[in-house]
């Protein structure tokens, strides 16, 4: 289940990589943006590159409508370096080792593939208004078209 849209997203501290470096943040850091916070499984997958490869690319247009861009996995920080330097990647990847904001956001749980049942990241996105306000929630966005998805919900024009 996963949080409420106009409810406050719950404020967090986390290591991540910020510009190639790794950094402590926490949510209160973005206050005055519009936050897309999007929790994907693993670096280097093949859904998850897309997916960040989409986001990457629209960068741009996300950065002069006041978005900023934090993904977060369970994946180190060394990982996410070696996927930021891989792909290019223009935005803050947030390590969560412990799992512990993909419990707070409510995306950690049990998933089915080929037959499997195992605990793991439910690829959702939360975008957060200037004040930290949830005011949409994307559950199983498409990893291809995750920016325009995105731009829609504000009418942005690519």
């Amino acid at each position: 289940m996963v949080l409420e849209v106009n409810t406050k997203a719950p404020e967090f501290e986390a290591q991540a990589l910020v510009n190639g470096e790794e950094k402590k943040i926490s949510l209160s850091d973005y206050l005055g943006k519009r936050v897309v916070l999007y929790f994907y499984p693993k670096d280097m997958t093949p859904g998850c590159t897309i997916q960040a490869e989409n986001l990457r690319d629209h960068n741009k247009k996300f950065e002069e409508n006041d978005f900023v861009i934090l993904g977060v996995s369970p994946d180190s920080i060394e990982k996410h370096n070696s996927f930021v330097g891989k792909k290019q990647l223009n935005f803050t990847l947030i390590a969560d080792e412990e799992k512990t904001l993909a419990n707070l956001y409510d995306v950690w749980g049990e998933k089915k593939f080929m037959g499997k049942v195992y605990d793991g990241i439910h690829r959702t996105t939360y975008i957060l208004d200037v004040e930290g306000m949830i005011t949409h929630v994307l559950d199983k966005p498409k990893v291809k078209l995750h920016s325009e998805e995105i731009f829609k919900l504000f009418k942005i024009k690519l």
